[in-house]
């Protein structure tokens, strides 16, 4: 770790997220001076080995932030209302990878590629926005710049690394025991803490996070909510219907969108999207090439193919967006940030 480096501390080290957030500030070379590695007192003690040091895990206390200038966090929003403020008090700059703070107003939510500028209006604490929005903001993000957005109606497939581990093993579990022709016996999905828990191998399950009074999902509301937000424009008319699938990593998504402007076409959608940061562009059907979250695992980018011009609505255009939901949709996005606020000189 050098000397030129700043001093950074990762809450939630243990998780898929955390594990992701320590491979990747590694791979992408962010200057670290030094790293402190949090969790839960279950996890403490734990040790991992981070640019060929072991590092053991402690307990997360507000004393750990002492002398810390960036600290990460994805352990869930209850830690992130305990401890966030906590480490702001201490001098750190919070990346929060929870829903905790992403709707309250005096903080940016905030996806690189498409308002970098907002981390300007921070107070100590950012929040990475959820999965699912982040892969479809950084894709309409170069439509709505140059032929505004109207609407947006998006149907996502996501993955079960989403719902965190236990809904992986689940997932592996029951698949065994389906070809087993064993019973099986839910627990973890669609939400741990709701009531009914279904079968989530060879199954589609319309329903993550748990219902709101509207008739929609707490995740639904999140994508609605957080997409106005990002793209600073309470007027875009946004729907989202979520899905999980049995896919480990990789969320998918159906995006039905509507530009302000005329003249857009399937020719420009592509050119727009292959310059688009962040971005790469899969669409070449007579081939057969298209997005898919296979490929898209432990790969950066947001990919984009399928571009259609709605038949019926000349403004309207259809597209598939993938993106790895652990690396754009949490842990990269959360160090593009940390990248972000040094290029800004406001991480010193």
């Amino acid at each position: 770790m050098s000397h030129a480096g700043f001093h950074v501390a990762i809450v939630g080290a243990t998780g898929a997220v955390g594990e992701q957030m320590l491979k990747t500030l590694d791979r992408l070379s962010f200057p670290i001076a030094s790293m402190k590695l949090l969790s839960s007192a279950r996890s403490a003690g734990k040790k991992i080995t981070f640019k060929n040091e072991e590092l053991t895990v402690e307990e997360a206390t507000p004393e750990s932030f002492e002398g810390i200038q960036l600290a990460l966090f994805s352990a869930g929003g209850s830690v992130s209302k305990a401890l966030a403020k906590e480490a702001v008090k201490r001098g750190a700059i919070v990346v929060d990878n929870t829903s905790a703070f992403r709707m309250d107003k005096d903080v940016p939510l905030v996806v690189p590629e498409v308002n970098e500028h907002a981390l300007h209006e921070h107070n100590g604490i950012i929040a990475n926005p959820n999965c699912s929005t982040i892969q479809m903001v950084a894709a309409l993000e170069p439509l709505r710049r140059d032929y505004g957005l109207s609407r947006i109606v998006v149907s996502t497939y996501q993955a079960v690394s989403g719902a965190g581990v236990n809904a992986i093993d689940e997932m592996y579990e029951q698949t065994q025991q389906l070809l087993n022709e064993e019973e099986i016996e839910p627990k973890v999905l669609p939400v741990s803490g709701d009531k009914k828990h279904y079968q989530i191998a060879f199954n589609a399950v319309p329903q993550i996070d748990v219902f709101q009074e509207n008739g929609f999902t707490y995740e639904e509301m999140k994508m609605i909510n957080e997409t106005k937000k990002i793209m600073e424009d309470e007027s875009i008319k946004v729907a989202a219907t979520c899905v999980r699938l049995p896919v480990e990593t990789g969320h998918s998504e159906s995006v039905y969108v509507e530009v302000e402007k005329e003249g857009l076409d399937v020719a420009k959608v592509r050119s727009l999207l292959e310059e688009a940061p962040g971005v790469t562009l899969q669409d070449d059907p007579s081939n057969q090439v298209y997005p898919l979250a296979s490929e898209a695992k432990g790969k950066d980018p947001v990919f984009v193919g399928r571009i259609r011009q709605d038949i019926d609505e000349p403004k309207g255009f259809h597209m598939w967006i993938v993106a790895d939901n652990l690396l754009k949709g949490a842990a990269l996005n959360s160090v593009q940030i940390a990248f972000s606020l040094v290029k800004l000189g406001l991480l010193k």
